[in-house]
């Protein structure tokens, strides 16, 4: 490849890197909730494809080997640190009514802590496959499973939201207990 080939596909290789930076951000934020973690997730993300550029054999595939090497950042980061505290300190502002803000804020933190209750593997898929959009061989690619896997985590993570989204409306939708009235004299 000529030096002009080289320069191009640079150019081009730099080009999806920033194009792929949000997204990365927002797995990163989905897994570890803080948004320096995740800030810092996809810096060295970056700077990890950065070093391994010459190494990339498929450029069509820079998709997906972004997000392994996230995934290997975040796998790292899990094993220097085992006693990793999540907090959501995100604000989120709207230009609604406050009321439609406070529904919408009250549904993103019953949908986050939903997602925080799974285990770290089902939380890998569910953000990859249905916030990314990621296919299936794709997230078996990135996580490093086998295909089954990535599907029976899907699975049993949708079930278990599913199952902790309808138990978080029903205690909010409950109608509150009757207070009886005493008679004092």
């Amino acid at each position: 490849m000529g030096l002009l080939g080289l320069f191009c596909r640079s150019r081009e290789f730099n080009q999806r890197l920033e194009h792929n930076r949000p997204r990365l951000y927002r797995v990163a934020y989905s897994w570890c909730h803080n948004t320096h973690l995740a800030d810092d997730l996809v810096q060295e993300t970056m700077l990890q494809a950065m070093k391994s550029a010459a190494n990339l054999r498929n450029f069509e595939a820079i998709d997906s080997w972004l997000f392994s090497i996230l995934t290997n950042c975040w796998r790292g980061h899990l094993r220097s640190r085992r006693d990793l505290v999540e907090f959501d300190e995100g604000e989120f502002h709207s230009d609604s009514n406050p009321e439609r803000s406070h529904q919408e804020l009250e549904t993103v933190h019953r949908v986050r802590s939903a997602v925080a209750q799974l285990s770290m593997g089902q939380r890998e898929v569910v953000t990859l496959v249905d916030l990314e959009g990621f296919s299936y061989a794709e997230v078996a690619e990135i996580l490093g499973i086998p295909i089954g896997t990535v599907m029976s985590r899907l699975c049993r993570a949708r079930q278990a939201l599913k199952e902790r989204l309808l138990e978080a409306a029903a205690t909010v939708t409950a109608p509150p207990r009757e207070l009886a009235l005493v008679r004092v004299k």
